[in-house]
């Protein structure tokens, strides 16, 4: 990848209760991911987040309680260069969580259900038990 070229991003929702996160899985796919997506043109993180979860989960953000939890890379072993980014955020939620569209399923994972998800949504998860969030 060079220097000029746009490296993949996400914005994913890190919603963690009770020692586990929520986590979704598309249809015609094994791992799961991060609630969440890509931007549209002109949109803005908690504008993506907002729409993405509405989409996926028929949930509404709550913009005004989004932290910024931490951006984090998976990298392509022979340059170094970032091959995808994804930036995380907590927020409150209304709606019910309730996959929709592409979403085939929800579900609530534990640090051992690791290995189940992406390589990205594993740093998270390391993350996560580290900082004694995730059980």
């Amino acid at each position: 990848m060079g220097e000029s070229e746009v490296v993949p991003e996400k914005v994913a929702w890190v919603l963690v209760r009770g020692g586990r996160v929520l986590v979704t899985r598309n249809r015609g796919v094994d791992l799961f991911y991060f609630p969440g997506g890509k931007r549209e043109p002109g949109e803005s993180d908690d504008e993506t987040l907002m729409r993405e979860i509405d989409e996926e989960l028929q949930s509404r953000i709550d913009t005004s309680t989004m932290t910024h939890v931490g951006t984090f890379e998976t990298h392509r072993d022979h340059d170094g260069h970032p091959e995808f980014r994804m930036i995380c955020y907590t927020a409150e939620y209304e709606g019910p969580l309730l996959p929709s569209r592409e979403i085939a399923e929800s579900d609530w994972f534990g640090y051992g259900d690791r290995a189940r998800v992406s390589a990205v949504d594993q740093l998270v998860f390391d993350m996560l038990r580290a900082s004694g969030q995730l059980t």
